[in-house]
Formats: structure tokens, sequence, C-alpha cells
């Protein structure tokens, strides 16, 4: 009698353990990589670290280009998380070198080891080549910097472009947002620096790009709804409203004008006018 309740005792205990095991299983959460959905870029070492960058295309474009940034210590294959970090991008030319618009570097949010830039290249060799990359960092009170060249690719439509203004100062412009755009009313975000010299490219503030968007495989129609970008202090960015009515092919018309509405470059779209000097490019 007796051994014929302790088998069902037993098989409780042990479908009981059983299920607390995959519980706590359940319970434990899944490993993330701070670079999930990234696509590495490049390496570029020195003989203490490897600095990685990824991005969701895994390469270096002409335009707007988003980059995250990790340092890895080569003696023991971590990662660090706290560092400070600047870099410095180089085009060589042939008789001159000059940079481009670059941010600052800083630690990303909700990340421990991930740190977050942009930059922004006006111009690019046939091959991709011509592009250097130099970092300078500091881990621990102690300064490193590493330099390497970086494969630059030339974007098929133009999401940025360079001229001299009619104030006789060189911009850089560069298509940010949308980077899918949709038929609906998209974000416009674009940004807009000056050349200080060779090697400075700061914000320029408080302008104003009006928009005038036209299809030229389709008559050169416009759409509705559309606004002027205005300048935001708090991303230095030019944001406005983008209406897109139907897939295809796309010419964002612009025109610069300053703080006295001075016209720096660009066109109103006429008839006999049917593109601004001054655009950028979509498809979708």
């Amino acid at each position: 009698m007796k051994f014929k309740y302790i088998l069902p005792i037993l098989f409780i205990a042990l479908l009981s353990t059983a299920c607390s095991s995959d519980d706590d299983n359940n319970d434990t959460p899944p490993v993330i990589s701070e670079v999930d959905g990234l696509t590495k870029i490049q390496d570029i070492v020195n003989n203490n670290h490897t600095i990685e960058m990824w991005s969701e295309s895994g390469q270096f474009n002409t335009g707007y280009n988003n980059v995250s940034i990790r340092i890895k210590d080569n003696t023991n294959d971590t990662f660090f998380e706290d560092f400070t970090i600047n870099w410095m991008p180089v085009m060589q030319m042939p008789t001159m070198q000059h940079s481009c618009p670059y941010s600052v570097i800083t630690k990303a949010s909700g990340r421990d080891t991930v740190y977050q830039g942009n930059v922004i290249f006006q111009m690019t060799n046939a091959d991709g080549s011509g592009w250097s990359l130099t970092f300078n960092y500091t881990i621990n009170s102690v300064d490193y910097t590493v330099t390497d060249t970086i494969e630059v690719m030339q974007n098929f439509n133009q999401n940025v472009t360079s001229f001299m203004g009619s104030d006789n100062v060189k911009y850089v412009l560069a298509l940010i947002e949308p980077q899918e755009p949709k038929i609906a009313t998209n974000l416009l975000k674009v940004g807009l620096y000056k050349m200080e010299s060779m090697m400075s490219f700061p914000v320029v503030e408080d302008y104003t790009i009006t928009l005038d968007p036209r299809m030229p495989g389709m008559g050169n129609h416009s759409s509705p709804n559309n606004t002027d970008l205005t300048y935001r202090s708090f991303d230095g960015i030019y944001q406005g409203n983008l209406s897109l009515t139907m897939t295809g092919y796309w010419v964002l018309n612009l025109k610069l004008m300053d703080e006295m509405d001075t016209v720096l470059k660009g066109e109103a779209v006429t008839v006999d006018n049917p593109q601004s000097s001054l655009y950028l490019e979509l498809e979708f």
C-alpha cells in the first residue's frame, strides 16, 4: 500500500521540478548585443585598441552618415565603457586636402559601450578612395591616436551638394531625413554648413530653405501641403514637411535665404525654369 502512493508523489515532484526549471529559463532575459541591427563598416587598429565603426548600411556613402563607435582592448577583447573621443575626416586632393561637416561623438543613449556621431561626406573619388579618418581619444587619462584610410561610396542620387552662395560663402547642404520615404507627408530634415576653412564646417543658423518638390518624369507636377524648412536650435537641423503623393523620382527644388530673406542660391520653378540650381533628389 505504501509503495502504491509513493509513485504518484514522485511523479508530481519530478513534474514540479521540470516546470520550475522551465519557468526559470523563461525568466532569463535574452542577451542583446549593443550593435544589434547594425553592420560593421570597418575596424581601425593601433597597438593598443581596435576602433569599430558600425552603421545600418555597413558602409560610408556621400551625404549624411550616422556612425556608431566602440573601442576594444586588444589584450582581452573587452570593450571600454567610458572614454572621450573625437575624429577628423580628411579628403586628399591632388593639390590640397580638406575636411567635411561632422558632429561631436557622444555616448549612445541606453548603451554601455557604444558612442555615436555623424559625418557628411560631400564628395569622393570614383573608386571610393581619397578619404582618411583620424581618431584622437583618451582612456583612463591616457591619450591615444589612430589613423587609417576609409572607403566612401558615391550615393546614386544627389543627397548632398556643395555650392558658392551669392555672399561668396561656400556651403554644404545634406539630406538627413527621410531615409525611407513614404507616400505621405514626410518630415524633411537637412543639415546646412558653411566652409569656414578647409578643415572647419560649422552649422549655419537661422536661415530659411524654401521647398518645391517636383516629379520631372510626370509633367514636373508638385504636391500639396509642403512647408519651408526652418532652423531648430536644439539639434542644429533644418526641418519642414515634404508631401510625396506617389512613388518615383523626385527633385526637391530649394532656395536658400539668409536672415534678411536675401536669396543666396536657388530659383523658383516656373514653366521656363523647370528646376532650381539648388536641389536634392529622392527616389523610392
